[in-house]
């Protein structure tokens, strides 16, 4: 077997050991099934200006892969909006959705690395939850993930994080992803 076979990312081992126990005394959970965890992160980046170039969909295709470490996956337009110049199954943008380790291991990178580099942050909005135990955020840039290289970006994308987890209620997220340091400004 491989040296990487009994490698654990540091948040996995920090939700088996701390965050699970945390949650059950503080929800009162009968059951260890019923502690929420995270299912997993979608990341999707649209590139709108693909319509007229399509080397733009390119790099952003490889800047998420960098970000991921994952090859994302182009997304195409369900239908024709004329105004926009956008015919139907044109590709408009990528997607990646992350599980197991190397979800841990970018929500890592995530609150330690790339929020706190965020121009302006004040916290994230504890508002933006889907009432089922979804969180969705954005970010303007996608130029402060240190794996992005500030002078080979052409311009600068924003892109949407859809954290899914298991809990039920919103308040079960919160206290999920509050316990994974995420920076919550209310």
């Amino acid at each position: 077997m491989s040296e990487t076979a009994d490698y654990e990312p540091r948040l996995k081992r920090h939700y088996r050991e701390v965050v699970r126990n945390k949650l059950k005394e503080k929800f009162s959970y009968q059951n260890d099934m019923q502690i929420p965890k995270i299912e997993k992160i979608v990341i999707n980046m649209g590139v709108g200006e693909a319509a007229s170039d399509s080397k733009k969909i390119q790099s952003a295709l490889r800047d998420l892969a960098l970000i991921a470490g994952q090859k994302p996956v182009p997304t195409k337009a369900r239908k024709a909006i004329a105004g926009f110049k956008i015919r139907e199954e044109m590709t408009i943008g990528c997607k990646v959705t992350l599980r197991k380790d190397r979800m841990y291991e970018f929500m890592d990178r995530l609150v330690t690395i790339a929020l706190p580099r965020v121009k302006d942050f004040r916290g994230l909005n504890g508002k933006s939850f889907d009432g089922r135990g979804n969180f969705a955020m954005g970010l303007k840039e996608h130029i402060v993930f240190p794996e992005i290289d500030y002078d080979k970006i052409d311009e600068m994308r924003g892109m949407d994080i859809v954290v899914q987890t298991t809990a039920q209620t919103n308040e079960e997220a919160k206290a999920l992803l509050s316990e994974f340091q995420f920076p919550f400004a209310s």
